[in-house]
């Protein structure tokens, strides 16, 4: 890719995505107050942002998951970093808005292939609709007024649920303002028999919560030591430059 313009904006499009440069990095924005992605141009698929990284945690649950399903592209850090690290996971993205999508060569998302796809669909719909077990879904869905209502009802919970393989993990990035996240935990509470554990990033920004089975929460609890140390090299480093991650599982209670 050549040089970076230093500000784009797609016309028509609401919101309409913008990207903003400073150094060596590139960043997408709906407004000045928040940025959604982040992105290295010397390493495009490291995770730039803490709460990308805290979402990886999914891999104390599943070190490989064989598909994963992600509801928001963004700047498409979290799908380069899976698509890049998880060779063997079949990965669908799910993006509503066509504007993000325009950018993806912008933030080096891969093209589509037979492992990979970005689709352009309502995410809540997707959900509900997709014929398809998943192993992981990521939920990292904002727009330019935060969370949309579609990712934060408990039908869609319950539709990220029925949606998972048995031992599927849910993962969702959530404002950190407890009188937006609380309704939202219970929601996921309701959803998946109480098994939902939660972190708040050392950013104070987003709080990651991470729903499964009760039985399959209480294994990865037990042994989330172990299998942090068993982790490939790269998904220990990116999970240890998260505060706290290098002490495993107590980070999520």
């Amino acid at each position: 890719m050549g040089d970076v313009p230093l500000t784009i904006s797609l016309e028509p499009a609401a919101p309409r995505p913008v990207i903003q440069t400073e150094g060596r990095s590139v960043s997408l924005r709906f407004n000045q107050s928040s940025i959604q992605s982040t992105m290295s141009l010397d390493d495009p698929t490291r995770l730039e942002l803490e709460y990308t990284r805290a979402m990886m945690l999914f891999l104390l649950f599943d070190p490989a998951p064989p598909a994963i399903l992600m509801i928001g592209l963004g700047g498409g850090s979290l799908p380069k970093y899976c698509h890049r690290h998880l060779p063997a996971s079949d990965i669908t993205v799910v993006e509503i808005n066509p504007a993000v999508i325009a950018l993806r060569e912008v933030f080096h998302v891969p093209p589509d292939g037979p492992r990979f796809r970005v689709v352009a669909d309502d995410g809540a719909r997707h959900v509900r609709e997709t014929p398809r077990l998943h192993d992981v879904i990521l939920v990292d869905g904002f727009n330019a007024d935060g969370q949309p209502e579609a990712l934060c009802t408990q039908d869609f919970y319950d539709a990220c649920r029925a949606a998972l393989q048995p031992d599927g993990v849910l993962v969702v990035n959530l404002d950190s303002d407890p009188a937006a996240s609380e309704p939202l935990i219970a929601r996921l509470e309701q959803a998946f028999d109480g098994a939902v554990k939660t972190l708040l990033t050392d950013s104070g920004t987003n709080r990651i919560a991470l729903a499964t089975t009760p039985g399959h929460m209480r294994e990865t609890r037990r042994h989330a030591r172990r299998r942090l140390q068993a982790l490939p090299e790269w998904h220990r480093e990116t999970l240890h430059r998260r505060a706290g991650a290098t002490s495993g599982w107590p980070v999520l209670g």
